[in-house]
């Protein structure tokens, strides 16, 4: 019996959603930093084997919304639960309910859906605040499975596969079974320096920067040349982007291109601008236009 299903990642900003799928899938799919609200967009990530196809939703964090761009994300977290198969909410050992996740358990209470709690970073806690963490959450939603974990050392996560295919229906292969991932390769090479801007950048400034892509193109030979945009908010902004004497944005180029050139398989040719569109992340058809859509 082939089983299939869908299953969403849910938890607020920062507490490992993509790290895990990652970590499952064998795989970089998801861009992954420590800064909050990583994830801007739900992207499918697909595991198939012999008896099962898991289509993984790594949804943005759930968090409260200060401007468009945050009640997109919001929107788009929350639409997910009731569309799925199956929900894993991550959360990590603060031994207590955080202010955070006392949100995401109102939207599971009424969920008919099988639920899975996964406290994630055990190795950063005491095992007393673990404990303390699995049982306090444990009461205030009813969940089928409660797993302590640590997604970027995978501790404990070797079972978490077969339990997930324990609780899917029986059903068909959605994609093929070569495909990993539902996102076009535009979608990734933005991402890909997204996530080097977010590792290079200061606190405050990754939260106001979007990625497009205005060219990419394949060569006959293999290779591709890409022209891309990084779009800020503030004049200020563009030169930290930038760097002194362009030293930022060469080394964000740098190591976005030696990502893209795994994926892509062949040479990359990238060329990075910085521009400025104030206050783009409340401009609703800047959204639209970069992407951030209903």
């Amino acid at each position: 019996m082939f089983k299939s299903g869908f299953i969403t990642v849910v938890g607020r900003p920062n507490v490992g959603k993509s790290t895990l799928i990652n970590h499952l899938m064998g795989a970089k799919l998801s861009i992954v930093s420590n800064k909050p609200q990583t994830t801007r967009k739900n992207m499918n990530a697909i595991y198939t084997d012999d008896d099962a196809q898991i289509i993984f939703v790594d949804t943005p964090g759930i968090h409260k919304a200060k401007n468009k761009l945050g009640e997109y994300m919001v929107h788009v977290a929350k639409e997910s639960l009731s569309q799925v198969d199956l929900v894993i909410f991550i959360t990590t050992a603060s031994g207590e309910i955080h202010p955070g996740d006392a949100l995401i358990l109102e939207e599971l209470k009424g969920l008919k859906t099988p639920k899975f709690l996964l406290v994630n970073k055990i190795d950063e806690f005491t095992q007393d605040r673990v404990a303390k963490t699995l049982e306090l959450y444990g009461k205030a939603a009813e969940f089928d499975e409660i797993i302590p974990i640590s997604a970027l050392k995978g501790k404990n996560t070797e079972d978490i596969l077969a339990l997930v295919k324990k609780y899917l229906p029986e059903g068909p292969m959605y994609y093929p079974e070569d495909m990993v991932a539902d996102v076009h390769l535009r979608f990734m090479a933005a991402e890909t320096i997204r996530e080097k801007a977010l590792k290079l950048l200061q606190q405050e400034i990754p939260h106001g920067i979007a990625v497009e892509i205005t060219t990419m193109q394949e060569k006959e030979n293999g290779n591709w040349y890409i022209e891309a945009d990084i779009i800020c908010e503030k004049d200020s902004h563009k030169g930290i982007i930038i760097g002194k004497g362009g030293q930022t944005l060469k080394k964000i180029g740098t190591w976005a291109r030696e990502d893209m050139e795994v994926y892509l398989e062949g040479k990359v040719d990238l060329k990075t601008f910085v521009k400025v569109r104030k206050e783009w992340r409340d401009n609703q058809t800047l959204l639209k236009e970069l992407g951030y859509k209903e």
